[in-house]
């Protein structure tokens, strides 16, 4: 795998993404949000650990296959998509206690920079919007795979990615710290290019 094939992969969504020709002009790819989601873990008082999963994703990202760091990609989705699996969480948790404190229910990433650090992976640094406040994350992302979909016969990729938030950060930290203020995000997406 090459440092292009790489980087373009990596940047793709929370990153870009990777095509094979040597020059091209930035192109357009669009998430697929039908295999792409987001499962967020924290520690419960010490006793368990909670999980949850956002879905329901918008996503564009533009990829400049001559220069890899030019690229950018925007991915927003609802916090209302909240999935727990336990109805009175989920309802706690889209309460004014947590993510209903903001009346803008969008949760939104916007990629400002992306640095390679090896054949198959790269640090994506961008601003996360949650509960109408901006912070920079950095995604640490692992390109899975570039190629053809042997279903949609269009190119297509997908890759995962880990980063770390503090709840409070985002005026989020109730129960902080019994209820643990560090949730551990994990990211998968695949992405198409767009017609």
């Amino acid at each position: 795998m090459t440092f292009r094939t790489f980087a373009a992969g990596a940047a793709l969504s929370l990153a870009a993404f990777a095509g094979t020709a040597a020059l091209a002009a930035p192109e357009k790819y669009v998430l697929d949000n039908t295999h792409t989601q987001i499962v967020f873990h924290y520690n419960h008082l010490g006793f368990s650990t909670g999980f949850g999963m956002f879905a329901g994703f918008d996503g564009e990202i533009m990829f400049d296959q001559d220069e890899p760091a030019n690229s950018s990609v925007t991915v927003s989705f609802p916090v209302t998509s909240l999935i727990t699996g336990i109805d009175a969480r989920t309802e706690h948790f889209l309460s004014a206690d947590f993510f209903g404190k903001s009346d803008d229910p969008t949760v939104t990433f916007k990629s400002t920079a992306i640095e390679v650090t090896g054949e198959d992976t790269a640090n994506i640094t961008g601003d996360l919007t949650l509960n109408g406040i901006t912070k920079p994350v950095v995604l640490d992302a692992k390109l899975n795979q570039v190629g053809n979909h042997p279903m949609a016969n269009k190119p297509w990729a997908g890759f995962d990615a880990t980063t770390t938030v503090k709840r409070s950060d985002f005026d989020l930290g109730m129960f902080a710290p019994y209820v643990g203020d560090d949730v551990t995000i994990e990211i998968s997406i695949e992405a198409m290019k767009a017609e």
